[in-house]
């Protein structure tokens, strides 16, 4: 009983400590500067595409289910109600992180470098390169917002993301960058 009591005290002196990193990580978006990459909101069951599927036609993708399409619109409720100011957002030209883009922040610009790398690895040092180069460079004003696939976020910063969750980055300038924390779909349902 006595451990059962040290147990519960351990973890409600815990607790406290995760809701204020989450805090001071809404802080430092709320302060601008930073690179979020999100990796698309949840998909029908799967990985990759189906065969033959084409980037100009979501009928031939894996695309968001209702619970994503429910992710996306809850994400950017958040950031809205947390007042974190985005100044640009990008997303790969693949129907799902070009919808989870419009649902949370209302516009978007497709950009191919963060197209997946999930079936072809040809470009992916030139995505790098291009993904560091954009990463790395404090924004002006407000955060720049790049949605992407797993494959692609987990070969950049290391992180393996599950579907909807993201990176927030801190840009040090000339390509570098350092991984400032992570927020999760749990974060705004």
């Amino acid at each position: 009983m006595l451990r059962l009591g040290a147990c519960l005290l351990a973890v409600l002196l815990v607790m406290p400590t995760v809701v204020r990193a989450d805090e001071a990580l809404w802080e430092l978006l709320r302060a601008g500067g930073h690179v979020i990459l999100i990796r698309h909101a949840a998909t029908d069951p799967g990985n990759g595409d189906p065969p033959g599927f084409r980037v100009d036609d979501c009928a031939t993708q894996r695309n968001l289910s209702a619970q994503g399409r429910d992710d996306a619109r809850r994400m950017g409720d958040a950031f809205r109600a947390r007042g974190v100011p985005v100044s640009t957002v990008l997303a790969s030209r693949w129907c799902r992180c070009l919808e989870t883009a419009r649902l949370a922040f209302g516009t978007v610009e497709p950009w191919p470098v963060l197209d997946s790398m999930f079936e072809d690895k040809s470009r992916s040092n030139e995505q790098a390169r291009a993904f560091r180069e954009k990463a790395g460079a404090r924004p002006a004003d407000g955060n720049i917002v790049l949605v992407s696939h797993g494959v692609n976020i987990t070969a950049w910063t290391g992180m393996p993301l599950a579907q909807g969750d993201l990176v927030v980055l801190a840009p040090s300038g000339n390509g570098t960058f350092r991984v400032a924390g992570t927020l999760t779909t749990a974060d705004w349902k």
